[in-house]
């Protein structure tokens, strides 16, 4: 994820734009996990969609959450490759054989 998150900020740059504040990416967060959270009760849950409802797609709210969290891990110097490793390594030596 590094190459995405020097991407983002090259572009950011040329934009000449500022990263939002945390609490103002936190908000966002929020936001598109709840757009998540909407697609994934329409296509498993009761609530199904309206017609008058824009069709979203499962990897579109997913990149927008990774958009969100890049634009935090890079106004805090997060490396995401790094975060993720250190995450999986974690759930591998605590769940070990934990659902078998």
């Amino acid at each position: 994820m590094n190459k995405h998150q020097k991407d983002l900020d090259e572009f950011f740059k040329e934009q000449g734009w500022s990263y939002w504040k945390p609490h103002e990416i936190l908000a966002r967060l929020i936001e598109e996990t709840g757009e998540f959270a909407r697609l994934i009760n329409h296509e498993y849950g009761p609530k199904k969609k309206k017609d008058s409802e824009s069709t979203q797609h499962f990897e579109e709210e997913v990149g927008d959450i990774l958009y969100t969290l890049a634009c935090f891990a890079n106004t805090h110097d997060i490396d995401l490759d790094v975060a993720f490793k250190k995450s999986l390594e974690k759930v591998q030596a605590r769940d070990k054989g934990r659902f078998n």
